[in-house]
């Protein structure tokens, strides 16, 4: 490659990649999106010099680019800084080591939501990380802010995972990840890290729900309190095309159920200032405590509830647990009566007008009544109650069988007839065509629920395996005990049998001695009686 050809707005400053792109590695950049641009967007200074460093999503580039006075990024990889420097003609593209950058004038604000594994370059051994963070705060100008990504290495994604995380054999894995001391092993340490380099932690959020694709940021005094099950059970939803070996959903939960969300959660975000100078001051932000996308909408977590950006007004967040979780719950338990008690008040709450937009995962329930967590817009025209109560039943039955959770239906069982089964458990009968109908109301309100195309996770497999290995084991035994029992009975056939022979020759041999046939002549008095008459009269 003519590294002559660059444009003029990129700069070589040293161990550049000439030939590699980090955009279409196979670790891919992480897709950030309305959480990330929400915060970036309070903390983008109104005057100042704005850096980013790593690779990041192309909207989140060119949002930076368009709201801050001046910008500059710093990437390793040459193919990739030249494509963004003719993407943005007015943008200064570093290209290179994040060492060698430490020459250049700080930043008011310096954004490297990617981390610091991929700042330097097969040109050089790999910094430690300590070494990298340092080098990375000397570009921040006093009073100015680091927005910093950082990647756990115990995540609750890592646990559901089938393939190996840390040495994927990837073309950009030429230094093996996990054996720096320096990297940080939780929030303390990243704490601890920032403050060595010289900056304060401003505030500190955890990433959900995986490190590919964050869609919610939970401050560390958010994450304090006790979340309610309606906030957390979306945050625990993991999709894309990984091989699991359990059910992410039902793993997250865990993970906030015993308040480990800072210490699990798949990475961390950090906001940290360098102290102004003695004449200064620097700008004062006022942070979100949370931000949660749900689809297409954003919210904010504040300290009594949720409100949607931009201008929402403020909600509580409602108290119960999530009816799908109740659901799974009662079919591990095969408490049919339960889910027919749990159903039938759901049937009647929606023929009372309750959400017609709402779903088995977006409704929670107190015991005593239903509520909806942030449902999407309803439609134009309302649905009939019956085709929302097929809806939410199929939505959940697919669910249910593409998570691979017990139930006490026949297995084979697919999602339409289990949808049929659990309107008539609600009191409804429900047919095809009102499936028919349900799914084009779920596609209407633009979160479709699909068909999993491929297997349960490989922990359900493995229960699944161990559960039918249980089965056969019990059947084989009761046919075991069923032969044995055949086995006798057929021997005590063979001995009636053969008594039953010996029985009939002595009674044959019984019948041809001289007593038994005059017994037999006379035992008929009456007929030897007109015998003998016969004989007399003759």
């Amino acid at each position: 490659m003519n590294t002559n050809e660059a444009p003029d707005n990129v700069r070589l400053i040293g161990g550049e990649m000439l030939l590699w792109s980090d955009m279409s590695g196979l670790g891919g950049v992480v897709d950030w999106r309305g959480a990330a641009l929400e915060l970036l967007g309070r903390v983008l200074p109104d005057d100042g010099r704005v850096l980013l460093v790593g690779p990041h999503p192309q909207a989140l580039v060119d949002d930076v680019v368009a709201r801050a006075s001046s910008a500059a990024v710093l990437l390793r990889s040459y193919p990739d800084a030249r494509a963004l420097a003719e993407r943005h003609p007015g943008l200064t593209v570093h290209c290179g080591r994040l060492e060698l950058l430490a020459d250049e004038e700080p930043y008011e604000l310096v954004v490297a939501l990617d981390g610091l594994l991929r700042t330097h370059s097969a040109e050089a051994p790999a910094a430690a990380w300590d070494e990298a963070l340092g080098a990375l705060a000397d570009l921040v100008a006093p009073g100015g802010r680091l927005v910093l990504g950082v990647h756990n290495d115990l995540g609750v994604d890592r646990f559901v995972e089938a393939r190996p995380t840390g040495r994927e054999c990837a073309d950009d894995q030429w230094a093996p990840h996990g054996f720096d001391p320096s990297y940080p092993g939780g929030p303390g340490a990243l704490d601890v890290g920032l403050e060595s380099a010289g900056l304060s932690v401003q505030r500190c959020y955890a990433a959900f729900p995986d490190r590919r694709a964050p869609r919610s940021l939970l401050s560390r005094e958010a994450l304090g309190f006790d979340l309610p099950e309606a906030l957390t059970f979306a945050l625990s939803a993991g999709d894309g095309d990984r091989m699991l070996v359990a059910d992410p959903l039902r793993v997250s939960r865990l993970v906030f159920r015993h308040r480990l969300g800072e210490e699990l959660a798949p990475l961390w975000v950090a906001v940290a200032t360098r102290p102004p100078r003695a004449t200064g001051a620097s700008r004062a932000v006022e942070l979100p405590l949370g931000l949660i996308e749900d689809g297409q909408a954003l919210y904010e977590l504040t300290p009594t509830g949720t409100r949607r950006l931009p201008g929402g007004e403020e909600r509580p967040v409602p108290a119960g647990r999530v009816v799908e979780e109740l659901l799974v719950e009662a079919c591990a338990r095969e408490d049919v009566r339960t889910i027919r008690e749990l159903l039938s008040e759901l049937a009647a709450w929606l023929e009372e007008g309750g959400e017609v937009s709402a779903a088995a995962d977006s409704l929670v329930h107190d015991g005593e009544r239903f509520a909806a967590v942030n449902p999407p817009a309803a439609p134009a025209t309302p649905p009939e109650p019956r085709v929302v109560l097929c809806r939410i039943l199929w939505r959940f039955a697919v669910r249910l069988l593409a998570a691979g959770h017990h139930h006490p239906w026949p297995w084979p069982l697919e999602a339409d007839q289990l949808t049929l089964t659990l309107c008539g458990m609600a009191g409804h009968t429900c047919d095809p065509g009102d499936l028919d109908l349900a799914r084009k109301l779920d596609a209407e309100l633009g979160r479709p629920a699909e068909l999993a195309a491929d297997a349960p996770a490989y922990r359900d497999l493995l229960s699944a395996r161990d559960r039918l290995a249980d089965q056969l084991t019990a059947a084989l035994a009761r046919i075991a005990r069923l032969e044995t029992k055949l086995s006798y009975r057929e021997r005590e056939l063979v001995r009636a049998k053969a008594k039953l022979r010996r029985t009939q020759r002595k009674a044959t041999a019984y019948r041809r001695t001289l007593g038994y046939r005059l017994s037999r002549r006379l035992a008929r008095p009456r007929k030897v009686a007109r015998r003998v008459m016969r004989l007399l009269s003759g």
